[in-house]
């Protein structure tokens, strides 16, 4: 599929998903917004504009909450798609207020900060381990051998998922977050109904075992949460939380930690910079997410007609907020396309903003912290040892492989 061309933005295209950024520059350029027809959808890429956007009421994730799909003037999902939105439609990603505000509550009083900070040492430990063995191995891919295993392993620990269960997590993830890419196909759409099947079937007897014997784990306590009414989670409701947990909270950090390291590499002079002073590891993480920016796009349903800059948009419209673009806005961020790991003022949008802030990001930032001091301390030669090949999506950006190797 084409883009119009008039304009530079083409995510089918291998060059621009390679580097989308100065096709970001031009589409900034020529105004605020923007309608592409091979997506029916209005392109958004100012900072300014994105911010604004997540924070306005007037879209949202859902328009289920006010209209019929035929109300909103769109198709229903095909039947055979049905599982993966049954357990995509209730999650709080995909909820709007006062599903998810309701939500949103009795997950936080499962996923509390001391939930979070409790998992700090079993973080710190499990990278430490997995960037030894690289180390004694002498190098390997560090997308396989470290940024995957950790967030994965991470949040089934978090859940009370067993070791020897975690093996499809990874696999079942990818395989769900192929439908938040543009048009996916009906290959994609069929892999995704699947692990949405048994991921969901598999989540259910292990909430059924947790009902009988409950333990110090997210599951357990997603299943006690209640509130002052004594509302609590339906079991689907928990499911979908589950699922999303771990796809958001690992699909982010997986690509975070290798876009990260890719940058590093290219960028010598702020590696040699970082290898000297490990106090930079905070500014770093944050400049990294957002000099390349591992979740490219989101989308809101319009749900009352809006104004940008003159143009109209009408309600049953999609807006795509491209935060890669939105991350490297020269109006918020001096000189964008330079990569400065001290950068301090950096309001970057990577975990999004609003209601739908990523509830994760302070387990994000702690497991790219942990990752980054274990390799920074453990392996203080490492370096590229071929260079990788991007994944074709655009949406979430992320590498095949990154092999590396001690200098």
């Amino acid at each position: 599929m084409a883009a119009p061309t008039d304009l530079a933005f083409d995510p089918w295209d291998p060059a621009f998903v390679a580097d989308p950024y100065p096709a970001y520059a031009e589409l900034r350029e020529r105004g605020r917004v923007r309608y592409f027809e091979p997506t029916n959808q209005w392109l958004v890429a100012h900072h300014a504009d994105v911010s604004a956007l997540l924070r306005d009421r007037r879209l949202g994730r859902t328009y289920l909450h006010r209209f019929t799909h035929e109300e909103f003037g769109r198709t229903a999902p095909p039947p055979e798609h049905e599982p993966f939105h049954t357990l995509n439609d209730h999650g709080m990603l995909d909820l709007e207020p006062p599903d998810h505000t309701r939500i949103r509550r009795l997950v936080s009083k499962a996923f509390t900060p001391r939930t979070v900070e409790r998992l700090r040492p079993y973080v710190r430990n499990l990278a430490d381990d997995l960037v030894t063995a690289l180390v004694e191995a002498g190098g390997g891919d560090l997308l396989k051998d470290v940024a995957e295993p950790l967030p994965v392993a991470v949040i089934a620990e978090m859940l009370g998922i067993p070791e020897s269960d975690r093996a499809p997590l990874r696999p079942w993830s990818a395989d769900i977050c192929g439908m938040y890419e543009l048009n996916p196909s009906e290959a994609t759409a069929a892999k995704a109904v699947r692990a949405s099947v048994e991921f969901s079937d598999y989540l259910r007897d292990l909430i059924a075992e947790r009902r009988e014997n409950p333990g110090d784990d997210l599951i357990s306590g997603l299943i006690a949460a209640h509130d002052e009414d004594d509302d609590r989670l339906t079991e689907q409701e928990m499911i979908s939380t589950c699922v999303l947990l771990l796809n958001a909270g690992h699909e982010a950090t997986v690509n975070s930690t290798v876009n990260g390291w890719w940058a590093l590499f290219r960028n010598p002079g702020q590696l040699a910079a970082l290898r000297a002073d490990h106090s930079l590891i905070p500014t770093a993480i944050e400049e990294l997410m957002r000099y390349d920016t591992p979740l490219q796009l989101f989308e809101r349903w319009v749900l009352d007609e809006i104004e940008i800059d003159g143009t109209v948009i009408p309600r049953g419209a999609e807006i795509a907020m491209l935060f890669g673009s939105a991350n490297h806005d020269p109006a918020v961020f001096a000189d964008p396309a330079r990569l400065d790991l001290s950068r301090a003022d950096n309001p970057h949008i990577s975990f999004s903003a609003g209601i739908h802030y990523c509830i994760g990001a302070p387990l994000a930032r702690i497991e790219l912290a942990a990752s980054m001091a274990a390799l920074l301390e453990r392996a203080p030669t490492l370096r590229l040892a071929e260079e990788p090949k991007r994944k074709p999506n655009f949406v979430i950006r992320g590498l095949e492989g990154l092999a590396v190797e001690l200098g």
